[in-house]
């Protein structure tokens, strides 16, 4: 099957859109150290496309093959007392595990374990880390126990201060080891990457799910963080990585205890229920479900920024005008909304060069990232 490569930066096997996407996710993630742009073109042109074999087996075993080779640098690297190559080659490993296990027609056992291998080369990345890392978990519900990795700020004294980051429903924390970690780092900030998939020994997300909301996971890690010593609980910030759902905003709703927060405020929840409410329907009969997602995203108190990507789904006008409700009834609001390829700031639109940051897209997430970062940097800073 023929690639090709159009000017939005999208690169495309026809048949195969969702392998495209993950593709251009990884390119997206080499600037950030997660891959090289060598091996990826290199990988993807090993994967038999239109051969007797399945794609997703061929996809899978390429990648795996991949990963090993930097798997085997590191260990070589870290039994010869060169760490900061041990580490570099860690990650790459880690992200090139996550995308054998993409397929979503994979067999189970194969994704299982390139996920194992990935969780693997993330603990021998944070044992090499300095300061060093820790894979820790939280408890949540007594037969699902969530698992993070605690990358600690450099010695300082007090308490530091916490950005815990966290992705979408059936993302990846390991992402955020090469993605956001650096940015953390370097202004001080411990990181506290975190999913909702589990430590992979109890119940599935999907049985969880059926049962048990995801935002109330957020408690649980707030309590996780202020329970440990060398953290300022007073400053805990929270990142969503991803805008499919408004499950942060929601756990944040009613805990006040963070400082700062990074999500979509709730407005994903607000633009899909706003559909839910026929006009034709009279006014207290039953609950609305558009009035139910302003109250929960008004009663955010601390700092917020809406920071999305202008080809997200919503029109830049149409997620002003959703913010402009975050607002409302309290103008003393501390609330940031920046879109790439523009920023808005109080309802204003400002058109830059930024490209856009959604997942999977082959853009400068860096400059997202750095935006990001030094917003939460001057809200907790004191």
């Amino acid at each position: 099957m023929d690639s090709d490569l159009n000017p939005q930066g999208w690169i495309w096997w026809p048949e195969r859109e969702d392998l495209s996407l993950e593709f251009t996710r990884l390119l997206a993630s080499a600037q950030e150290g997660g891959a090289t742009f060598s091996e990826c073109w290199l990988t993807a042109s090993r994967v038999d496309f239109a051969g007797d074999d399945s794609c997703d087996d061929s996809w899978h075993r390429e990648w795996t093959v991949t990963a090993e080779l930097n798997r085997e640098r590191a260990s070589s690297a870290a039994a010869q007392g060169h760490p900061a190559t041990a580490r570099s080659n860690w990650l790459r490993a880690v992200n090139y595990y996550l995308t054998a296990a993409h397929p979503f027609d994979l067999s189970p056992d194969k994704r299982l374990s390139a996920i194992a291998s990935m969780r693997e080369c993330a603990a021998n990345y944070l044992d090499c880390r300095e300061p060093r890392g820790e894979v820790v978990s939280i408890p949540w519900l007594s037969e699902f126990t969530l698992q993070g990795y605690y990358l600690p700020a450099r010695p300082g004294g007090d308490g530091a201060p916490v950005v815990i980051c966290i992705g979408e429903p059936g993302h990846h924390k390991e992402e955020f080891l090469f993605k956001l970690a650096r940015h953390a780092s370097e202004r001080g900030m411990a990181l506290l990457a975190v999913d909702v998939l589990g430590d992979g020994t109890g119940l599935s997300l999907e049985e969880v799910s059926l049962h048990h909301k995801p935002e109330r996971a957020i408690a649980a890690i707030m309590d996780y963080l202020a329970g440990r010593d060398d953290v300022d609980e007073r400053r805990i910030a929270i990142l969503a990585d991803g805008w499919s759902s408004s499950f942060v905003a929601r756990g944040i709703a009613f805990d006040h205890r963070f400082a700062a927060a990074v999500c979509d405020g709730g407005i994903w929840d607000l633009h899909l229920r706003s559909f839910l409410n026929p006009q034709n329907r009279p006014f207290g009969v039953e609950p609305c479900p558009e009035l139910e997602a302003d109250r929960i995203l008004r009663s955010i108190r601390c700092p917020l920024l809406v920071a999305a990507g202008e080809r997200r789904g919503l029109t830049a006008d149409r997620i002003a005008e959703l913010t402009d409700r975050l607002r409302a009834g309290r103008r003393d609001r501390d609330v940031t909304l920046e879109i790439s390829e523009g920023q808005i700031s109080e309802g204003q639109i400002s058109e830059g060069p930024e490209t856009a940051t959604g997942r999977g897209r082959s853009d400068n997430s860096i400059l997202a990232n750095e935006f990001i970062f030094d917003w939460i940097a001057s809200r907790i800073r004191s």
